[in-house]
């Protein structure tokens, strides 16, 4: 067959076409080698993620277990043992929760959210929203209009009109002698008395505490004031977290200053000090005890042993006397301890993490679902959204390489129309001059 010259010109466009547009999208990570067998996978060398800065970056975590958030919410003792796991204590106290301070995990709890009044362990939340507001070293005047209004029979540090204190002081006479007059003047230094309620208020709801309402910020009687174990341990916990508050809380003994002389102030927590036939709790961290008629005995205490750091938080106890409340927060932090990798959470001081939980179906193992977008069928962009070796390089490359909207089909689209452009131009010349 004779090709003419507009035929052979055709076809040589055509070709040059081929050359100049870009060869149909074929992922590397699918791409095999030369001499790669059939049947033999293909691997891709992996290598570790690296962060912004270019340095390695950390594992993503395992998925975890699937948390019921309601379970902390039914009353009686909540708790989900492994093999060998110690058996609970049992106790005394109306409510009380143990927790993991680092993970926020909630190893076991009884009545968590049952509403009690906090007594001086509100004074956790005191602290919480109040420490920032002004540098230890700072110097105040105190008034005596910042000392009324203080309840009858409350415990005082010795605050006197017309001394000026450190702040550090007085932060020493809330968390050592759970001075109510100490908490009055930094009240007052802070906005007031019912600025300070708001803002305790505000405090609770955005660590998570929806079980708290604040009327007197000492922690003093009053009617409507509740917390709960759970909001306790979550006080306790955020506590931690702060280097001020923490070595408040964890101090026993301080000299108190009373104009030209001072005296000795010791922390009302038993178990820090291990006063008044209370044995000292070995690795105890402090944090705040608690009481009043009305409240009985609270306590929220927090322990070291290892790596591991537990915060527990107890609510009246019902027997066993004023200082029961400090043998159960033995007993729980002692089985705390002995419980490592024996329990499944049964809740968690961090409630956003619980945001995305949903309860399981029946016969489904309930786990925490990691958000993710619509699966894609591209394997590189599998890759990529995996989160795998590759990380952001494959994700860049899925882009760069997947052609977008029209451009994919357009190189055999384009040859197509050219080589049947060719054809016809072919089947005219031959047999339409023939007819002519």
């Amino acid at each position: 067959m004779i090709v003419t010259p507009a035929v052979r010109h055709t076809a040589a466009g055509a070709a040059a076409l081929l050359l100049a547009l870009p060869v149909p999208y074929a992922p590397a990570a699918l791409a095999a080698p030369v001499n790669a067998p059939v049947n033999t996978p293909v691997t891709t060398p992996v290598t570790a993620p690296l962060d912004a800065s270019g340095r390695v970056a950390e594992p993503t975590p395992p998925a975890r277990h699937f948390v019921d958030p309601a379970r902390l919410g039914r009353p009686g003792t909540q708790v989900q043992t492994l093999r060998g796991a110690p058996a609970v204590p049992s106790l005394s106290a109306l409510s009380w929760v143990v927790a993991d301070a680092s993970t926020g995990d909630v190893l076991a709890a009884r009545n968590a959210h049952k509403p009690l009044p906090p007594a001086s362990t509100l004074k956790t939340l005191f602290a919480l929203t109040a420490l920032p507001g002004h540098d230890p070293d700072e110097r105040h005047l105190v008034s005596d209009a910042e000392l009324t209004g203080i309840g009858e029979g409350s415990s005082l540090v010795g605050l006197k009109e017309g001394y000026t204190y450190k702040v550090s002081d007085l932060w020493n006479g809330v968390f050592l002698s759970s001075g109510n007059d100490a908490v009055h003047v930094l009240a007052a230094m802070n906005g007031g008395w019912s600025a300070m309620s708001k803002k305790m208020q505000a405090k609770a709801r955005a660590l998570g505490a929806r079980d708290t309402h604040v009327v007197s910020p000492d922690g003093y009687d009053a009617p409507g004031q509740v917390s709960s174990a759970y909001d306790l341990a979550l006080f306790g916990r955020a506590g931690l977290q702060d280097p001020q508050f923490t070595r408040y809380c964890s101090t026993r003994y301080a000299d108190f200053p009373a104009g030209s002389w001072s005296y000795g102030i010791a922390n009302t927590n038993r178990l820090l000090t291990g006063e008044s036939g209370v044995d000292r709790y070995p690795g105890l961290i402090g944090v705040k005890n608690g009481y009043t008629s009305n409240a009985g005995n609270t306590l929220i205490a927090a322990a070291k042993r290892g790596s591991r750091t537990l915060v527990v938080s107890v609510m009246n106890p019902q027997g066993g006397g004023g200082l029961a409340v400090y043998e159960e927060a033995r007993e729980l932090l002692d089985w705390g301890f002995a419980a490592a990798g024996k329990v499944e959470p049964v809740g968690s001081l961090q409630p956003a993490a619980r945001e995305s939980a949903r309860p399981a179906k029946a016969g489904e193992r309930p786990v925490l679902r990691a958000q993710a977008g619509p699966q894609a069928k591209d394997p590189l962009r599998t890759l990529a959204a995996s989160g795998g070796a590759h990380g952001a390089a494959a994700r860049t490359a899925a882009k760069d390489a997947a052609p977008s909207g029209t451009a994919a089909g357009l190189p055999l689209a384009l040859v197509g129309a050219a080589l049947g452009g060719a054809l016809s131009l072919w089947l005219w010349r031959r047999f339409g001059a023939r007819g002519n």
